[in-house]
């Protein structure tokens, strides 16, 4: 018996120990549908009948990314982008951006350094590789 994205994630989201509420299943079933990362304005625009307004959705998205149930990726014009699934790969891996489209894709596949030798005292948490080009859509475009 196959089980439906709304019912995969009520399971995704029980299973933080946390409630689950409407607004929660209905942003990350969105985001489970869609296959490129989107902004919150993206989400907001797109999602179906849907009347969240901007604050509710911003702390939907909060809790996702919190929760680990969403990847937020820091684009190079400092917007956030979401895209469900963080808990399925580590968040240490690189990000391309479309100069174009500005489209941000998760390279879960590429080697990344271990680490990174930092000046006495400083300790890392965590680390951005964003890597800014053309994806192969907008090459092929003139």
């Amino acid at each position: 018996m196959q089980t439906s994205t709304s019912d995969q994630a009520e399971t995704l989201i029980r299973a933080t120990g946390a409630r689950v509420t409407r607004q929660r299943v209905t942003v990350l079933e969105f985001l489970m549908g869609q296959e490129k990362s989107l902004t919150h304005h993206d989400i907001q625009a797109l999602l179906p009948d849907e009347a969240l307004d901007s604050v509710t959705l911003y702390r939907v998205l909060e809790w996702l990314t919190e929760n680990e149930l969403v990847h937020r990726i820091a684009g190079a014009d400092q917007v956030w982008r979401f895209r469900a699934g963080a808990g399925h790969h580590s968040h240490e891996h690189a990000h391309f951006q479309c100069t174009r489209c500005e489209e941000v894709t998760c390279f879960t596949d590429v080697p990344l350094p271990r680490t990174i030798k930092l000046p006495s005292g400083f300790q890392s948490q965590e680390m951005d590789f964003l890597i800014k080009g053309t994806c192969p859509h907008c090459a092929t475009k003139k």
